[in-house]
């Protein structure tokens, strides 16, 4: 097919969703794996040479367009989104799952130490994780995993991508000494202690919490 490249291409760009090559061969009929693949593959040289305001990328398993993460000042003048934002709680309790699927609850509660019910509803109300079935011990708790939107939102292909625990210990010794080289730059200030204001202590606020809510999990009976 001549013009197989332009048909992927328009069919990436009005999907809301990454495609995969067997959901593109459901819509080309009598397509081929290895024809899909190359079309993709140039097209994501296209993108990639030309350095415009879009990229190819594989995520979740497909393919999906999205734009340069260097113009997202100028996207977010725009759109102006609402920001989907996770506690500490959460974002914990989420990375235990990621690394450690299929997982139950008690596995999750042990390793952070504290009830973990109200993260796990947040997360299922916002698809980042999914249940996968009953495990078979007494109480049959439910197994959870992370979802599709999950690999999506992080950009991920797929759960292979995660960091390892040695990339993440170079990451924050890293960040640890780029944080130490800064504060080195700070010029020390003297302050009046007769003038100085009392200072007020932060507090963090959070759209989730480890507490109890009155929507429940599903049954773990």
């Amino acid at each position: 097919m001549e013009d197989l490249k332009n048909i992927v291409e328009s069919l990436l760009f009005v999907a809301d969703e990454p495609l995969t090559i067997d959901r593109l061969k459901q819509i080309i009929d009598g397509t081929e794996t290895k024809a899909l693949r190359e079309a993709l593959n140039e097209l994501m040289q296209d993108y990639e040479t030309r350095q415009g305001g879009f990229c190819l990328n594989p995520v979740a398993g497909g393919y999906q367009i999205r734009t340069r993460p260097e113009y997202m000042e100028y996207i977010k003048r725009l759109l102006q989104p609402k920001p989907q934002r996770l506690s500490k709680a959460a974002l914990e309790t989420l990375a235990i799952i990621a690394y450690k699927q299929p997982a139950i609850r008690a596995d999750i509660e042990l390793l952070r130490g504290v009830d973990c019910g109200g993260v796990l509803r947040v997360l299922l109300e916002r698809k980042f994780i999914r249940v996968l079935g009953r495990k078979e011990i007494p109480g049959r708790p439910l197994i959870y995993a992370t979802t599709k939107r999950f690999l999506e939102v992080f950009g991920l292909e797929n759960l292979k991508d995660l960091p390892t625990p040695k990339e993440i210990e170079e990451f924050g010794s890293t960040l640890s000494e780029e944080m130490a080289e800064g504060a080195e730059d700070i010029e020390p200030q003297i302050v009046d202690s007769e003038n100085q204001e009392q200072s007020q202590p932060l507090s963090e606020s959070f759209d989730d919490t480890d507490s109890a809510t009155k929507k429940p999990l599903p049954s773990e009976s």
